[in-house]
């Protein structure tokens, strides 16, 4: 009874974002058990994905809507489900495995869960990571990379996301997090993570990150472009979230960079490209790069492969002697990212073939 209730489970998160799919060993339901009681599993499959309130889900379940409020708040608490608060009461909803469970551990991840999801990621999410890519976040240039001349979309703009935002809160990154955790940190900035809007409050709710000034986050951000890290935002528009992420531990851009052609995965509008009558041969891009999108030829100066560059301009803020450009697309190569959150969600569904069976 038990394996067929954790499977039922894994099922379910199956059909949510970039899904959670079966492995051969099995360690997806060894994470689920250590994650969920059977009582809290049976609880999650009682939800749908839309935001309920406790009522609503008692009068499904014919419980008594104290005790389901009380299981609901404390499957919240250690980040099984999603809680909006407003003042009518709370309202709670079924979560992905990413971003959702996964990542609503950054405070209480340990060793034991970061060896187990490692070994996941290994197993049979790095393909499903592949497959949804574009879906889930973008690359997005760094602003100094941009010639003056061209134009940058807001939503191509970190700085002019964050300026959209409300209320911006900072997080730890739980990959560079889960990596530290198993003894292979790579050191670079940790708090680098932003979430707004309601995310936003559900991390502060739980302690998981901290409100930040407009000012503050555009410091981080700098410290994270210093660091090498790919500004990375939810592929809507208007994200709910933005990532800075490094090649050493980030899930998806390991993912990408396991993958011959990563720059047909994302939607990215931009393209480095060197001038090598200036170019001296230094190398320092070929470091720099997140994706080996660049390499050194025979005339001894580096050059591109566009199937691997994201546009994300960290090799042109490096070059000591400005020879690589940020350039756009051509129009016909480029993307529009999905307006909203709600038709991100709608396009994963689609790639994943899964309009007609969520629930």
């Amino acid at each position: 009874m038990t394996d067929t209730l954790f499977r039922k489970l894994q099922e379910r998160l199956d059909l949510y974002s970039m899904g959670f799919p079966a492995t051969a060993s099995g360690i997806e339901l060894k994470i689920l058990r250590y994650l969920f009681s059977e009582d809290d599993a049976v609880m999650f499959l009682a939800l749908s994905h839309s935001l309920e309130t406790p009522a609503s889900v008692a009068a499904r379940l014919e419980q008594p809507e104290d005790d389901v409020a009380a299981r609901l708040d404390d499957m919240a608490e250690r980040g099984l489900l999603f809680r909006v608060k407003k003042d009518t009461g709370a309202k709670y909803g079924a979560i992905p495995f990413v971003h959702g469970l996964f990542e609503f551990q950054v405070k209480t991840l340990d060793r034991e869960l970061a060896e187990m999801v490692e070994q996941y990621f290994e197993e049979g999410f790095e393909t499903a990571m592949q497959a949804g890519a574009e879906c889930f976040l973008r690359p997005i240039p760094v602003h100094q990379s941009i010639d003056a001349r061209h134009h940058v979309a807001s939503y191509d703009d970190a700085v002019e996301i964050l300026k959209s935002k409300p209320r911006i809160v900072v997080t730890d990154c739980i990959c560079r997090k889960r990596m530290q955790v198993v003894e292979k940190g790579c050191g670079k900035p940790m708090e680098a993570c932003f979430m707004f809007g309601s995310m936003g409050q559900y991390y502060l709710d739980r302690g998981m990150g901290r409100e930040v000034s407009l000012d503050e986050a555009v410091a981080i951000m700098a410290q994270c472009r210093e660091a090498g890290l790919v500004t990375q935002p939810a592929t809507a528009q208007n994200p709910s979230g933005m990532c800075n992420c490094c090649g050493d531990c980030c899930g998806v851009l390991a993912a990408l960079n396991k993958h011959p052609k990563p720059a047909e995965l994302v939607i990215a509008n931009h393209l480095a490209v060197i001038a090598d009558d200036d170019c001296t041969g230094c190398e320092a891009c070929l470091e720099r790069c997140q994706l080996g999108a660049l390499s050194m030829n025979d005339a001894g100066t580096a050059e591109v492969n566009p199937d691997r560059c994201i546009g994300c301009g960290l090799c042109v803020i490096t070059c000591p002697e400005a020879a690589i450009q940020l350039v756009p697309k051509p129009e016909e190569d480029c993307r529009m990212p999905p307006t909203s959150m709600a038709e991100q969600m709608m396009l994963m569904a689609q790639k994943r073939g899964l309009l007609s069976d969520q629930k």
